[in-house]
């Protein structure tokens, strides 16, 4: 079966060097970066094949142009002798492979390997000569730090895994690379700890990966969804980070981390709620200042969520909860308002996330305009007319600055805070109250790969209450090492029911 741009995945390579050159090209569909290179040993015929702006014009050079050359006018007479002595003999890069099929011989090409094809004989010889250009090793972006280190993570997987390597010297720390995603085959990278993770898991996360229905993987959305398996939370069961230090964390207690090709952000499984709270600096911190900071963080998630809808429903339904002296002023700054409060958090809201949105998909270079126009001139104008209270804009003001605190949790606090502006809206503090039961209750019933989401505290496990509620010195800590299976006693052999 000659192969082309659909069918090739399996087929073997053959003997004829022209045969080879021409299927290549017709899987490539004559691809103008594809660079062909036919050269002879000793009147062997050979084609050294790469692709234009993947590989290292100088490793290229010094490692296997020269040598190979140098082999003209030595004892080398036959395909079969020459072979040998390059797979046997010559080192040339320490990253070398054996392409028996098309499938395996495109990814490397592909991937800025240098194949070396050889008339006469069906296996190609590949080196990793990559050399194509990388962003380098600066501060995450996302996740910043005050103690830490100011490593993030690239989009090369490759320097990804030497980074994780450098931290965690340990044998026992594993990474198994392999192709995702049907067109793009894009390499992912599972890391974990042997003696912490049961091999069950591993298969069922890496079976996930391997079965992959998108096309192609092009940043760690596109195979979250298919690491979880409460479709219908709100709360995730996995999370993300751009921190080689967290990654390991995360992996000596007994997570899988998955590092994708061009992508800073490594995908961890499973994950619990509370980690969204935990920073690096709270184990560098002191424990009475790192506890008194996580309580802030606490108290900072309910404000982001719950506090314009509070407003909204005590001023609306139940005003007798306020002093007579605080009623009285927000009666006189609410009585010019035209519309009804629950719609004025909705104005003020969507207009929030409107002025963010613009802020974060311009340029650089106008981004600080848009707060400027957005949050002074319109905002002041807004509320000069009469249009939006002072109080409440103040109210949505504190709820958007403290939800800064809890990055990780954007997405789910931007939607509960305004179906919690419409529950409050319509029926006051007995719809919030529903609405905070119905939260609890989802992410409750929440669990990925039989790691329920709002572990530790439900199932309760007084132990790990030492790193939820406060945070105890490493003395403490040490004499019983975190775990997601020992500590919060849960089974991760295998897919939660």
């Amino acid at each position: 079966m000659l192969p082309d741009m659909y069918n090739y995945e399996n087929v073997p390579v053959t003997s004829s060097l022209d045969e080879n050159i021409n299927n290549i090209k017709s899987i490539l569909g004559e691809s103008s970066d594809l660079l062909s290179n036919p050269f002879l040993i000793n009147g062997i015929p050979c084609n050294l094949l790469c692709c234009e702006g993947m590989v290292s014009t100088q490793t290229i050079t010094d490692l296997i142009l020269v040598p190979m050359t140098g082999l003209n006018g030595t004892n080398i007479r036959s395909p079969q002798e020459l072979f040998s002595h390059v797979k046997d003999n010559m080192l040339m890069t320490i990253d070398r492979g054996l392409p028996t099929e098309y499938g395996d011989l495109v990814r490397r090409l592909m991937s800025g390997f240098a194949i070396l094809l050889i008339n006469g004989i069906s296996t190609a010889i590949a080196f990793g000569v990559q050399g194509y250009a990388v962003r380098s090793i600066s501060e995450p972006s996302s996740e910043g730090n005050i103690y830490g280190s100011h490593e993030g993570f690239v989009e090369t997987v490759r320097t990804n895994m030497s980074l994780v390597r450098r931290r965690l010297k340990s044998p026992l720390l594993r990474f198994e690379l392999f192709p995702v995603a049907r067109t793009g085959h894009n390499d992912v990278i599972v890391a974990y700890m042997a003696d912490r993770v049961p091999m069950k898991l591993v298969k069922n996360i890496r079976k996930q990966l391997e079965q992959l229905p998108t096309e192609t993987v092009l940043g760690s959305g596109y195979i979250t969804p298919f690491l979880e398996n409460s479709k219908k939370s709100v709360f995730s069961g996995s999370s993300v980070t751009e921190r080689p230090d967290v990654f390991c964390a995360k992996i000596l207690e007994g997570r899988i981390g998955v590092l994708i090709e061009g992508t800073p952000f490594a995908v961890i499984v499973p994950s619990l709620f509370i980690e969204n709270f935990q920073t690096l600096d709270d184990y560098n911190f002191r424990p009475f200042y790192a506890c008194v900071i996580r309580w802030i963080r606490y108290a900072a998630f309910f404000m982001a969520v719950f506090l314009p809808a509070v407003y909204a429903a005590m001023v609306t339904f139940h005003p007798e909860l306020f002093n007579h002296t605080l009623l009285v002023t927000l009666a006189a700054a609410e009585q010019t308002a035209p519309l009804p409060l629950a719609l004025e958090a909705f104005i003020v809201l969507i207009f929030y996330e409107i002025i963010r949105e613009a802020g974060v998909r311009l340029p650089k270079s106008v981004g600080g305009a848009v707060s400027i126009v957005g949050g002074l001139i319109i905002g002041d104008a807004a509320v000069s007319a009469g249009i939006i209270s002072n109080p409440l804009l103040l109210a949505c003001a504190i709820s958007v600055t403290a939800s800064f605190v809890i990055p990780s949790l954007n997405q789910q606090i931007t939607v509960l805070r305004l179906i919690a502006v419409a529950a409050g809206g319509i029926c006051g503090l007995y719809g919030i109250s529903l609405l905070a039961a119905v939260m609890l209750v989802n992410i409750c019933a929440a669990e990925n790969y039989g790691a329920p989401v709002m572990s530790p505290i439900s199932p309760f496990t007084p132990k790990a209450m030492r790193d939820v509620l406060t945070r105890v010195g490493f003395g403490k800590m040490s004499r019983s090492p975190a775990s997601v299976e020992k500590l919060h006693g849960v089974d991760m052999n295998g897919k939660g029911e």
